[in-house]
């Protein structure tokens, strides 16, 4: 269903249009109803209506100003106005604001019916030409190359969950389920005294490193994709070969995978006359693990400045590789960083167990387990440095987590400590945090007070006094106040009025200026909504009240 505001100041054509008219047939549901323009620009800010149906001539903010507003704030809504025959020439000119659609006064149910299919239609065709199959699906599959591309580097990078993996191998279309996997790099070297002319056809002495990269990818996709070890691609000026072992026989494909290399680079020493390096990493058996086997390889690089080194150097070679590796990795570390920040206390409890796990599942060195131990530490050091926490106010003058964590004798006792020093820091940053909204909120309604009685007064304005997003605080004050920020300023303009009125003879044009109406006339509609009386019959019931007190 699509959202319509309707908006006319004649009540009956309000209640007209809501029973007249099966809105629920025609696609749409009314979501809200407003009797000017400024309570329309109220309701599309806070329901963002498809459709805004709008009567042209109305007090306070006609219906041609209401659509250039609606147009600047809410480009995607459509317009429908409403005018009747005598303005119909003013309403020409609304073509011109962008209204969608005009109706002429008087209408018949079937008329709107039958603009409402219009409009339904219309913004079914945008939807549809944003959402063309067809189109998207060729745009897909030019694109496919690249998104793979920029998907394997992601694995270079940052380590991602198995799921989210196994995800995009099947949306790429990847075959990445396998035993083992490794990463070779392949980089140009820098070439010193110019280089070859061009009558020798070679790229040796070109400087377009892109097109030196490209022209080594070639060669070492097409290897690479016959002996199917895995993908070639570009990333950070170097070539990445991804080799994905298959399920059985690792060893095999090892060797398979050695010899490709060594074929990698004999080709493009044959075919480009460019001297290159590979760098050779360790063989991971998770694919979230390939960033570490991309670390090797790079580090393997750092070896060609060694004399004696070759071409093509292993890791294995030249430094000593540990079969397992205890390892906090990034996942471990955002999860229990969000959990200090956002989580619960048995989101928290299951990471704990989660982090300490891996020490029992892996049989690490002593000296490993106190790095992997430093490394979790200081992930909470850091949390709780970046939400401003006091650990020394928190615990005490001089504690040293760094220190605390190894005095127990064993790995039980010191997950009870970590686990319970965790929940003591999650539940600080949690009030603080809460100390944070209400704070917000307090200046918030401080500014407003102040200037409540500027006509100008907006939730953008107190936003950009407090520096934050509209959308972040409109949720958050309404959570505080229980009310809109829009209806909280009218609130406080409302009981200004009425004090004013209670204690002064100020007229009612006067008090509109003084609560910040710039319009008396739209105060006076504002005063009868709230209040229920004119600000006139108001002050006279005040009167005769305490008249009725004096006597």
């Amino acid at each position: 269903m699509y959202k319509v505001l309707l908006v006319d100041d004649e009540a009956d054509v309000r209640d007209g249009l809501l029973d007249e008219i099966d809105w629920g047939a025609s696609g749409f549901t009314v979501a809200g109803t407003a009797e000017n323009g400024k309570e329309a620009m109220e309701l599309a800010d806070r329901l963002h209506p498809d459709v805004v149906i709008t009567d042209i001539s109305m007090p306070f903010m006609d219906g041609l100003k209401l659509a250039e507003w609606l147009r600047e704030r809410h480009p995607l809504v459509k317009i429908v106005l409403l005018t009747g025959y005598d303005e119909f020439d003013y309403a020409q000119r609304a073509i011109r604001v962008g209204v969608d659609e005009y109706l002429l006064k008087p209408f018949s149910a079937d008329n709107l019916t039958r603009m409402l299919a219009k409009i339904r239609d219309k913004i079914e065709a945008e939807v549809a030409e944003r959402e063309d199959v067809r189109q998207l699906k060729e745009h897909y599959r030019t694109s496919l190359p690249l998104l793979r591309a920029t998907f394997l580097a992601s694995l270079l990078t940052r380590k991602l969950s198995r799921s989210a993996i196994e995800e995009k191998a099947r949306n790429y279309d990847l075959r990445l389920s396998g035993s083992g996997y490794a990463i070779a790099v392949i980089t140009p070297h820098q070439q010193e005294g110019g280089g070859e002319t061009a009558s020798e056809h070679s790229l040796r002495g070109s400087g377009d490193l892109d097109l030196k990269l490209f022209a080594v990818l070639n060669i070492a996709a097409e290897i690479w994709e016959q002996q199917n070890l895995g993908s070639a691609f570009i990333h950070q000026d170097k070539i990445v070969l991804m080799t994905v072992f298959a399920d059985s026989g690792m060893e095999g494909w090892t060797r398979q995978a050695q010899d490709a290399l060594e074929t990698v680079l004999r080709s493009i020493d044959h075919y480009l006359k460019l001297p290159v390096t590979i760098g050779a990493g360790s063989v991971v058996t998770a694919l979230s693990d390939v960033k570490y086997s991309f670390e090797d390889a790079m580090l393997a690089l750092d070896y060609r400045l060694v004399p004696g080194t070759e071409r093509l150097i292993y890791i294995h070679d030249v430094e000593r590789r540990p079969a397992e590796k205890l390892r906090f990795d990034e996942l471990q570390e955002q999860a229990l960083i969000r959990c200090l920040k956002v989580g619960t206390d048995e989101e928290l409890r299951e990471t704990v167990d989660a982090i300490f796990g891996e020490l029992t599942r892996t049989a690490a060195a002593y000296g490993d387990l106190q790095v992997y131990l430093l490394e979790v530490v200081t992930a909470v050091l850091k949390t709780a440095k970046d939400a401003d926490v006091d650990m020394d106010a928190l615990f005490g003058a001089g504690f040293q987590l760094y220190a605390e964590i190894f005095r127990f004798s064993g790995l039980s006792e010191a997950q009870r400590w970590f686990n319970e020093l965790c929940l003591r820091i999650l539940q600080h940053i949690a009030s603080r945090r809460q100390h944070t909204y209400k704070d917000i909120v307090e200046k918030a309604v401080a500014y407003t007070k102040e200037h409540y009685n500027d006509p100008d007064i907006s939730i953008q304005r107190v936003c950009s006094h407090l520096h934050i997003s509209t959308g972040y605080f409109s949720g958050l004050f309404k959570k505080e106040v229980k009310m809109t920020f829009v209806h909280y300023v009218m609130h406080i303009r409302m009981e200004k009025a009425k004090e004013l009125l209670r204690t002064t003879e100020l007229k009612a044009f006067e008090i509109a200026d003084r609560v910040g109406f710039a319009d008396p006339n739209y105060f006076s509609f504002c005063f009868k909504k709230q209040v229920g009386v004119s600000p006139k019959d108001y002050r006279s019931r005040i009167g005769a009240a305490e008249g009725e007190r004096g006597e």
